[in-house]
């Protein structure tokens, strides 16, 4: 027993030089002292989780590391001046146009997500931001409302690439591709070991991952549904937004949308049919709560481009200043 727990100090101390924080109470035993136990707050060092069978083998059995002491997402540095200079809402910025039209924008959602809102929604926290067709600005928009949302003083936010077909937000980012998505539900790895936090105080990305022929199904499987249930539900505080495929040109996004609280279709100014919108809404009834956001708009368009469609809980917003990314 004792060589046991001096392996699970050696890696308490490993853990320790790997930079990874540990809670002062955790203490270094030596073998001469009694096998720690759990106590009443189930607090317990690595060492007191190792059980073992005097009988058993005398293959050596690793040290249990409880869930907190388990390392960091990977951590990621995004180019703040750069994606400034792309239109994105990067901290720091002075105030602008665009920024106001952002905190117009999410206010809304934000209410509805933290269950502040005139209903009351079942997975309201995950809010899905698409379009009818491609190149209409779903991508660009959906980066820029997680970073508005990100400088909230009481949420924080995760951005999820759920384009598993064409990704486009670390492309946009400038971060190089990686497993995600596709991968976790796969059980192919975990969660903490593909999600990145960002050098932007508050934002978490979560990539599409390796694609994949059967995306569809995986993304309507009972391991997605489980998935999300407990990505909604295990951080209080977190908006997480997803960056969804246009909903005219596969069939992802319509998966997606059933599991979905909030629902944002960007629309393009001047470009997108108006039939095409109202086939695009069609295809995600099942969500209660959808809004309209219109892209590319003039200002004297805005207010008056005439995409009046009746649905409950809808909103139109209109933007000047955006160059449509995806």
């Amino acid at each position: 027993m004792g060589s046991l727990i001096e392996q699970a100090a050696q890696r308490l101390e490993q853990l320790r030089q790997a930079g990874v924080s540990l809670p002062d109470d955790t203490v270094m035993r030596s073998s001469a002292e009694p096998t720690p136990q759990i106590d009443a707050q189930g607090t317990a060092i690595a060492a007191a989780a190792v059980s073992v069978d005097p009988a058993a083998s005398n293959e050596p059995v690793p040290a249990v590391v409880p869930e907190q002491f388990h390392p960091a997402s990977k951590i990621v540095e995004l180019d703040i001046d750069a994606l400034s200079a792309q239109g994105f809402l990067m901290p720091n910025l002075a105030r602008s146009q665009l920024a106001d039209q952002y905190r117009v924008i999410k206010r809304p959602l934000i209410k509805n997500a933290m269950s502040k809102g005139a209903v009351s929604l079942n997975h309201a926290n995950l809010i899905m931001v698409t379009s009818a067709l491609a190149g209409e600005g779903k991508s660009f928009t959906a980066l820029n409302l997680a970073l508005s949302i990100a400088a909230e003083m009481d949420n924080t936010v995760m951005l999820v690439d759920a384009d598993v077909a064409r990704p486009s937000v670390l492309r946009m980012l400038g971060l190089p591709h990686g497993p995600g998505l596709l991968d976790v539900l796969e059980n192919a790895v975990d969660m903490s070991e593909v999600l990145m936090r960002t050098n932007v105080d508050k934002l978490t990305l979560l990539p599409s991952g390796t694609p994949h022929a059967r995306a569809t199904e995986l993304l309507a499987s009972d391991a997605m549904s489980q998935l999300l249930d407990d990505m909604a539900k295990r951080y209080p505080d977190r908006i997480i937004i997803f960056d969804s495929p246009p909903l005219l040109l596969t069939t992802e996004s319509r998966v997606l949308a059933s599991h979905m609280g909030q629902i944002v279709v960007v629309v393009q100014a001047e470009k997108t049919l108006q039939s095409a919108v109202q086939q695009a809404l069609l295809t995600i009834e099942s969500c209660p709560l959808k809004m309209m956001l219109l892209n590319q708009a003039s200002d004297n368009a805005t207010g008056s481009y005439g995409y009046g469609y009746g649905y409950g809980y809808g909103y139109g917003y209109g933007y000047g200043n955006e160059t449509a990314k995806g």
